[in-house]
Parts: C-alpha cells; sequence; structure tokens
C-alpha cells in the first residue's frame, strides 16, 4: 500500500506541475495549453506512461534512496507571452512553486493537527516526494525548469547557446540522476525539517 501510495502521490504532484506551468503561460496570455486541453486536472490528459507510471514504479519497487518521474510537458508558445523578458522564467517557476506550496500545506497539518503516527508517515512521504520534485526541476540543467529560469537572466547569444543543450536533455537528466542527485539531498532534508518541524 505505501508503494502504491508513492506512485499515486508522485503521479499527482506531477501532473500538479505541469498544470501550473499551463495556468501561469495562460495567465501571461498564451492560450496554447487551454487550446491543447491541458489547462486541466484530469490525469489522463497529462501522464506519460513510461515517466509518470512504469519508471517511478520500478524506482519504487527497487528501493532507490529516491522516486524519479514526469509527466507530460504542457506546452506553450513564449511569442505569445505579455512578458517578453521574464515570461519563460516564471512559467518555468510555477511548477516547483506549486510543489513546494503542496509540501507547505502538509506540512503544516503534519505541524499543527494531531493526527495518527501511520498518517503522519504517509503525508511526510508526500512532503518529501513534492520537495524532491521542486529542487530537482529547479537544477539548471536543460530541459528542467531551472533552466528556463537561468537563460531568462542570460544574453541572448549565451541564452541560445546554453537552451541548444536540450537536445541531449534526457541524457542530462539521467546522467545527473544517476550521479549528481545526492547534491540535492541535504536541501531536501533541510527544507523537511523547516516545514514539518521534524527530521527523516
Amino acid at each position: 500500500m505505501e508503494i502504491l501510495f508513492q506512485i499515486i502521490i508522485l503521479i499527482f504532484s506531477a501532473i500538479l506541475h505541469e498544470y501550473s506551468h499551463g495556468a501561469m503561460a495562460y495567465s501571461l496570455g498564451d492560450p496554447t495549453a487551454k487550446n491543447a486541453g491541458r489547462l486541466t486536472l484530469n490525469p489522463m490528459a497529462h501522464l506519460d506512461w513510461f515517466g509518470s507510471v512504469l519508471l517511478p514504479a520500478v524506482m519504487v519497487i527497487s528501493q532507490l534512496p529516491f522516486v524519479f518521474g514526469w509527466a507530460k510537458p504542457v506546452p506553450y508558445n513564449p511569442y505569445l507571452l505579455r512578458d517578453r523578458r521574464f515570461g519563460d522564467a516564471k512559467v518555468a517557476i510555477a511548477g516547483p512553486a506549486a510543489n513546494l506550496a503542496i509540501a507547505v500545506a502538509l506540512g503544516l497539518v503534519i505541524r499543527f493537527i494531531p493526527l495518527s503516527i501511520a498518517f503522519v508517515n504517509l503525508l511526510e512521504i508526500a512532503v518529501i516526494i513534492n520537495i524532491v520534485l521542486a529542487i530537482f526541476n529547479l537544477v539548471p540543467l536543460p530541459p528542467l525548469d531551472g533552466s528556463k529560469i537561468l537563460a531568462s537572466f542570460l544574453s541572448e547569444k549565451w541564452r541560445t547557446k546554453f537552451l541548444s543543450l536540450e537536445r541531449f536533455g534526457f541524457v542530462l537528466v539521467i546522467l545527473f540522476v544517476m550521479f549528481g542527485i545526492s547534491i540535492i539531498y541535504p536541501l531536501v532534508f533541510a527544507l523537511f525539517r523547516l516545514i514539518t518541524g521534524s527530521s527523516i
């Protein structure tokens, strides 16, 4: 049941992450996500069967120290955003911000509402998953959200060169998961303690 719970939380957290990208783009004047039917919380519109279900399930069953997965990226057209300078950054940061908001909301429940130990343990799993999703996606590595945020502060020349790395994105992300994921652990644990008032 705990394995199933982790997969469900990961799926819905990833869906809210992608929905938030689309909602931010829509608020900035781009209807691409809405027109594509992606401005919805219906899971079927967002699921990537490999990244949302199969890969997370294998990682959870293998008892790896982290769970990694994704939903289908929500499309948007940067040329339709009213804020042409920082619109990309605003759309990019909306996903991690949604995950942090979920983590904070559940963390406050853990802090201030008396609950059974079993239920607290489930909520802690949900908090950890959302913190990991937020921090991982803020890594400035194409195609992760952090790369779009960083690119917004680069000159046109360097932004183009930097974002051109996105064609190697899948390989870069897998390499980071294999060899660099431990870099974010201290921040994940620190945020968990700050939000919930307890340690992992």
